[in-house]
């Protein structure tokens, strides 16, 4: 298994999408710790993943950013 190297407020790409209505695949990391919090750039809704199913769903790491992106609703 191939782990992916991320760190806080990363946009990252998920295997699956958000079952949101946008269904983005894309979401920020916003927690890092034994749970990783991630936040749905599609509808802004925050989750909590345990690591090792975070690590097993992610996809990959489109960018990083020094701080929180800002949702604009």
């Amino acid at each position: 298994m191939v782990v992916i190297d991320y760190a806080l407020y990363d946009e990252v790409e998920m295997k699956r999408p958000h079952p949101c209505s946008s269904r983005s695949k894309r979401f920020q990391i916003v927690r890092v710790g034994a749970d990783i919090k991630i936040l749905c750039l599609g509808c802004g809704n925050v989750m909590m993943i345990d690591r090792d199913k975070f690590n097993s769903r992610i996809k990959k790491v489109i960018s990083h950013h020094p701080a929180p992106l800002n949702q604009d609703r």
